[in-house]
């Protein structure tokens, strides 16, 4: 049987990395570097046939424009998060991938962590608070990259909250429901309008808690932490450390590779762009399932209050 033809539209490090895992599970993977590329190009390309599914790893701002030829051409697509950071366009978004909606897929990777997929399938009915943080240093972040230089450091698209949304979304999934309550977020002068620092206030039912994202920790930092009547979680994502407690006491350990959780989620792209059953993950980042989560995101977006401002050198 002939390879599956993709076509990765970005080239940057996450496009690399997806053309590098679909080569590896034996599909045939063009990267394609957006600069001089465009949405009417990859149309041209996809009513000449041949091509079976499309990586979109884009900055945001540009999405509709590729799914809507993917729609257009009736071939699946995986979606670099966020989807969108308007409703407005969320719902563009949605109308133009209806057509190959349940064969494509979003890049919540983080829902393939075996951390988050033991709390997907344990019972959090009773949980009454809840927290989901993420930090990091942004000046330390990559090797010769600069922030200022970044998507990241953009007005429309960049900030915090966008960048390292999987923490929202992840709550999303385990508490339904979700309300947002407000958004608090710290910006920096020489960024006007990009969020250092965002904490997200949420409620769903009896359940408070928040999601606090930033890019200032001197130490990394990803905690997820839910409080219940009966257990109580308390899990560190950096330290691998995760505890719970309550009706008994344990340590859990869920050793892993970070490629893996790409890897599962491309894995399941390629079985849908076939029309084949995906693998079992809890919370199938479906296109389709997964747009509760971006529209929290959107909203929450949408909903920031800039409430001060931070000095430190962001070069």
């Amino acid at each position: 049987m002939a390879a599956l033809q993709v076509l990765v539209i970005g080239a940057g490090s996450i496009g690399r990395r997806h053309a590098e895992n679909l080569a590896s599970l034996g599909a045939d993977a063009t990267l394609i570097p957006w600069r001089g590329y465009s949405a009417q190009l990859l149309a041209t390309r996809l009513a000449a046939g041949g091509v079976q599914g499309v990586v979109i790893a884009t900055a945001t701002q540009i999405r509709l424009e590729l799914i809507a030829a993917c729609g257009a051409a009736n071939v699946p697509f995986y979606v670099e998060k966020p989807l969108a950071y308007q409703t407005a366009d969320l719902a563009l978004i949605a109308a133009a991938a209806a057509p190959v909606a349940e064969r494509s897929l979003i890049g919540f990777m983080m829902r393939y962590h075996p951390a988050f997929r033991h709390l997907a399938g344990c019972d959090l009915s009773n949980t009454y608070r809840f927290g989901f943080e993420i930090g990091h240093d942004v000046t330390q972040w990559r090797q010769n990259w600069k922030f200022s230089q970044s998507y990241a450091a953009r007005p429309t698209g960049g900030g915090v909250l966008l960048d390292l949304c999987h923490e929202l979304d992840m709550a999303a999934c385990l508490i339904p429901g979700l309300v947002l309550a407000g958004v608090d977020s710290v910006g920096h002068a020489g960024f006007p309008g990009v969020d250092m620092s965002s904490q997200i206030r949420l409620k769903s039912g009896a359940a408070t808690g928040d999601v606090a994202l930033d890019y200032l920790a001197p130490v990394s930092t990803r905690r997820i932490a839910l409080r219940g009547t009966d257990t109580l979680y308390d899990f560190d994502l950096i330290t691998e450390r995760y505890g719970v407690t309550g009706r008994g006491a344990q340590v859990l350990e869920f050793p892993f590779a970070r490629n893996d959780m790409f890897l599962a989620a491309m894995a399941d792209f390629l079985a849908l762009a076939q029309g084949h059953a995906p693998g079992a993950v809890e919370h199938l980042p479906r296109f389709d399932l997964a747009l509760p989560g971006c529209a929290l995101i959107a909203k929450a977006w949408e909903a920031r209050r800039f409430v001060g401002t931070i000095t430190k050198d962001i070069p």
